[in-house]
Parts: structure tokens; C-alpha cells; sequence
């Protein structure tokens, strides 16, 4: 799978997380922090190998604006 970057938090310092990326396939793909086991039990209906992961809104706008660009 090919990764392009749309969007990173910037308070990650350039090496962290939370970030946004589209792949080939057209799909987005976040990186970030796992939720505890706690939280993750709250999720509804989780398939095997599925997780979930913590991003801020912010970022989620960013990676569309970028993503709505990318496109025009």
C-alpha cells in the first residue's frame, strides 16, 4: 500500500502523531493513539481486528481540505 500525507497534528513536532494519510486504494488511513481497553469496550460491534484510534477534529478538516484539493 502507498501512503500519502494529508495532514499531522503540529504540535506532534514532525514525529508524531495524530496524522491522516489517503492510500492508493483511496482509502484514509489514521495514525494514532489506541484507546485503553476501557474505552475500547464501549465501541459498538467491533470485528476481529479491528481497533480504534484518538484524533482531534482538527486534523480530520485538515486531511479533507487537503484530500478536497487534492482533487480539484
Amino acid at each position: 500500500m502507498e501512503l500519502e500525507l494529508l495532514a499531522k497534528d503540529d504540535k506532534s513536532g514532525g514525529k508524531g502523531c495524530p496524522s491522516v494519510y489517503i492510500s492508493d486504494t483511496g482509502e484514509f488511513v489514521v495514525q494514532s493513539t489506541c484507546l485503553n481497553e476501557a474505552d475500547l469496550a464501549k465501541l459498538q460491534n467491533p470485528l476481529p481486528g479491528e481497533t480504534a484510534v484518538r484524533i482531534s477534529p482538527e486534523i480530520v478538516l485538515r486531511a479533507v481540505e487537503h484530500y478536497r484539493q487534492r482533487q480539484a
